[in-house]
């Protein structure tokens, strides 16, 4: 039976040390783009709630971390992310690299604006 997280702390702590790192690097730069995102947990997942709705989601795995949904942006962004997109939606970056937290930032910004601008409609 899958167990069934009720906190994202208590996610987190369910991976090995690199992995707990890694999300907790990713964790504090949502959190330093939006202070008042409401964490939660979406399809046993750690996830981020703007203006009442989820607006990125973050996950571990064995290998690799990934951030959802991959957001929209200009083409030199778009660039710079192709070597972490995977399938529809996901950015995975491996555990054995260091983080590229500037673009995870950027890409966080993008989605959180994506997401304002989809929540006024």
């Amino acid at each position: 039976m899958t167990k069934k997280f009720t906190s994202v702390e208590e996610y987190i702590a369910s991976f090995p040390e690199k992995t707990q790192r890694a999300l907790e690097e990713v964790r504090a730069v949502i959190k330093s783009v939006t202070p008042d995102a409401v964490e939660n947990i979406s399809y046993q997942i750690a996830a981020f709630k703007v203006s009442g709705k989820n607006y990125i989601s973050i996950a571990g795995w064995k290998e690799h971390i990934s951030v959802y949904p991959i957001p929209y942006g200009n083409e030199a962004f778009n660039k710079q992310i192709a070597k972490y997109a995977s399938g529809r939606g996901t950015l995975k970056f491996p555990l054995d690299e260091p983080l590229p937290l500037k673009l995870i930032e950027k890409a966080i910004k993008y989605k959180l604006a994506d997401h304002l601008k989809n929540t006024k409609k």
